[in-house]
């Protein structure tokens, strides 16, 4: 019998931290599944984690995909993979410990109130661990640019660590999503505010990954840096 939450944790390449994060979400005292959705990880994560399918039987699922297709894309599925099967909140994350597991529980009674729920780098503080000075500058450049252009109420435009009620999810189209990459993430954000849905931040640490590399690429910032301006040309088109 599946659980009434669901956790969607994409991964590539995350050998090292996967069944370790998998452990660490079932012991803590909420009613979640976990969907890890694989982009075929040369490392073998997916591998990882089919093994440990009957041992966790219905709460845990795997999403196999042929070839990394971008972070967006792996929600998108995941979120259909939700809707289907009617989880009533569902949280992503990153899979490499960044995100700390212990805010799941904080993420769940915030929802009581509202839509969309954002764990916050920069409310109440700066709350980053371990981060270059260059990775720290391009994330609080990146937060302002969304910011100020959308005008999405929030202090972190971009971080992975999030709850959606589904009823947020069915309301938007999600064949319809400009962003394959991390900008995705704002993109989500945007959709679900301009449709007047709750939003509220709690704050949260961030700590560099340990284990693996990051997947930012000079793609990934390119679409992040077109993507506001492509959904607000698309809401003017819309309007005429």
């Amino acid at each position: 019998m599946k659980n009434n939450h669901l956790v969607i944790i994409p991964t590539y390449n995350e050998a090292g931290n996967i069944l370790k994060l998998i452990k660490k979400i079932f012991s803590l005292n909420v009613s979640v599944d976990i969907l890890v959705i694989d982009d075929n990880s040369p490392d073998g994560t997916g591998q990882l984690v089919k093994k440990c399918l009957s041992k966790y039987k219905s709460h845990l699922h795997l999403m196999n995909r042929e070839k990394k297709m971008g972070l967006g894309t792996a929600y998108l599925s995941g979120y259909k993979f939700a809707i289907e099967n009617k989880y009533d909140y569902i949280i992503g994350m990153d899979a490499d410990f960044s995100h700390d597991p212990y805010d799941i529980p904080r993420f769940i009674e915030k929802m009581a109130d509202c839509d969309l729920v954002v764990g916050s780098r920069y409310i109440d503080g700066i709350r980053i661990l371990n981060w270059p000075l260059h990775r720290f500058l391009l994330s609080t450049a990146a937060n302002l640019y969304y910011r100020t252009l959308s005008g999405v109420p929030l202090t972190d435009q971009t971080t992975a660590y999030k709850c959606i009620r589904r009823e947020a999810l069915e309301s938007i189209d999600l064949k319809h999503f400009y962003a394959k990459g991390y900008s995705f993430l704002f993109e989500l954000n945007y959709k679900i505010w301009r449709k007047g849905f709750k939003i509220e931040e709690i704050p949260i640490i961030f700590s560099e990954r340990k284990i693996g590399k990051t997947k930012l690429t000079h793609w990934i910032l390119l679409e992040a840096l077109t993507i506001v301006w492509r959904l607000k040309f698309s809401g003017f088109l819309k309007r005429m």
